[in-house]
């Protein structure tokens, strides 16, 4: 009896050594590393055909003389990072580029990101430093986007630099309708050395945003006070309406802003007053994986059509046999207040259209993206192909066509055709 027991403990003991054995494991090899780096390396070449006799086209080549085409070449790089301990983490976003083409050779570096969070208990996090903030639920445009810059509707999701600030991100779960509530406060400094392109210098620029997650509605109320731009108010709602259709929407009022306009006489004023923005979208997902997103935008801030012939006209005087150095300088005045913009009308609408993996043709996509200014009816069309079958590997090839008669926005753009070749390799 007691030689069987020990017979039996013996056995006990080798099958759970064994057991031991088998699920033994070292806790260093599962523990999250407290780093992550990630980042892509690129070269892209660009040919260009230009329109020399464009309005825009002196203000886009100062110098140039009259050329009808250019090419680029470039490479470029961005490095994100990121440090977590216990509570804090330090992150980060270098981007820089290096091109050259026959005007010039020219090389940039930037931090898009680089800020400290700490993150003291679930649901509650402060940060630091220079964030990217992605206000509103558009995809070509943010009129809600009271504290970044602009998207770039041509590519939106192109990576963008951020703005030096400090904020706040409360979120709670409720049980009911009402499923979720967020608000972030935002504090923006602008002096000669933080923030010098946001606006009017020497001012602690404020805001806020209230989320709310209400009937399964994702909902944003917005608010920025007065400081180094004039005060807006703003909200934007997003809802899935079953598995293929989602809507969203966006509106936002500048109070009392003041913009430089030129009027069909050629005389240039100043505009005071209210300024409503707004867009509606859609994205739809068919069975077969193509996606289309359509969406009608109202620029408040935006020129009507006789305000931007009339701002043509004035550069093409400017720069005409008989323009003076002051013409030129008012001309060049005004393009940076807001008449040179990617979208400076007051219309658009923009759609786009993408295929995945279509008639079978693996890792391959197909989009077209247009943009037409809804008042003149001129317009902007962008057909690409990418490919993604390589590890870790991009390529993409896109073509932008810009049509529209003298005196429309696109017409008078400064380039008439663009192809681009992209190669973008992922680590």
């Amino acid at each position: 009896m007691i030689r069987g027991a020990v017979t039996a403990c013996l056995l006990a003991a080798a099958v759970t050594g064994a057991h031991a054995a088998d699920y033994s494991f070292n806790l260093s090899e599962i523990e999250p590393s407290p780093w992550e780096l990630n980042g892509f390396v690129e070269a892209k070449a660009e040919h260009y055909s230009l329109r020399p006799d464009s309005a825009m086209y002196p203000l886009s080549f100062p110098g140039a003389g009259s050329r009808s085409t250019l090419d680029r070449q470039s490479a470029g790089y961005e490095l994100a990072g990121k440090y977590q301990r216990d509570t804090l983490t330090l992150y980060g976003r270098l981007a820089g580029t290096a091109a050259h083409d026959a005007l010039e050779t020219r090389h940039t570096t930037t931090w898009y990101e680089a800020g400290l969070r700490l993150s003291p208990t679930t649901g509650l996090s402060l940060d630091a430093g220079k964030q990217l903030q992605r206000w509103g639920k558009g995809y070509a445009w943010n009129p809600v986007g009271f504290f970044e810059r602009p998207k770039d509707p041509s590519d939106p999701t192109l990576s963008r630099e951020g703005y030096v600030m400090a904020t706040a991100d409360w979120v709670h779960s409720l049980p009911g309708t009402l499923a979720a509530v967020g608000f972030m406060p935002v504090l923006l400094p602008v002096n000669s050395a933080l923030n010098r392109d946001y606006g009017s210098p020497d001012e602690l620029n404020a805001g806020a945003k209230l989320y709310l997650l209400w009937a399964d509605t994702d909902i944003d109320l917005m608010w920025a006070a007065k400081g180094s731009r004039p005060e807006r108010v703003g909200l934007d709602f997003s809802r899935n309406l079953g598995s293929q259709w989602e809507v969203h929407g966006e509106w936002a009022r500048t109070i009392s802003a003041s913009q430089r306009v030129v009027n069909a006489d050629g005389s240039v004023g100043t505009r005071i007053g209210n300024a409503d923005s707004w867009l509606l979208g859609a994205r739809y997902l068919t069975e077969n994986e193509v996606t289309w997103i359509l969406e009608l935008y109202r620029n408040g801030l935006g020129y009507a059509q006789d305000e931007l012939s009339a701002f043509y006209q004035l550069v093409s005087d400017a720069y005409a046999p008989g323009g003076t150095l002051a013409d030129q300088n008012l001309a060049r005045s005004l393009a940076q207040s807001a008449y040179a913009r990617p979208t400076a009308g007051s219309h658009y609408v923009y759609l786009r259209v993408s295929a995945k993996d279509p008639f079978d043709w693996l890792y391959v996509t197909p989009a077209l993206s247009i943009i037409a200014n809804a008042n003149d009816h001129s317009w902007q069309a962008a057909p690409e192909l990418s490919y993604t079958g390589w590890q870790n590997v991009e390529l993409r090839a896109r073509a932008i066509l810009l049509h529209g008669a003298a005196g429309t926005e696109f017409g008078e753009k400064a380039t008439g055709r663009r192809i681009e070749l992209l190669a973008r390799l992922y680590f």
